[in-house]
């Protein structure tokens, strides 16, 4: 699946190093490709406010796109540990 920069897509699986999870909205800001050949993305997460908490790269496996039967929902960030 190719996704659009600056678009959302969902976490498939946690990140704890970035105290992300499974079902998080981030957003698409960057495409390229491993030195392995496996196409990746760089993502941006927000909090409920707006501001960035996380930056980080991930394989395009780890992405899924939004869906219409999904509905988003709020959740306290815990400190990574």
């Amino acid at each position: 699946m190719t996704f659009e920069l600056y678009s959302e897509a969902v976490l498939t699986r946690d990140l704890p190093e970035h105290n992300l999870r499974r079902g998080d909205v981030v957003v698409v800001i960057d495409h390229h490709v491993a030195r392995d050949g496996e196409e990746g993305y760089s993502i941006e997460v927000f909090n409920a406010t707006g501001d960035t908490i996380a930056v980080t790269t991930v394989p395009e496996s780890h992405l899924e796109p939004l869906r219409s039967d999904e509905v988003l929902c709020a959740r306290v960030l815990q400190p990574a540990a």
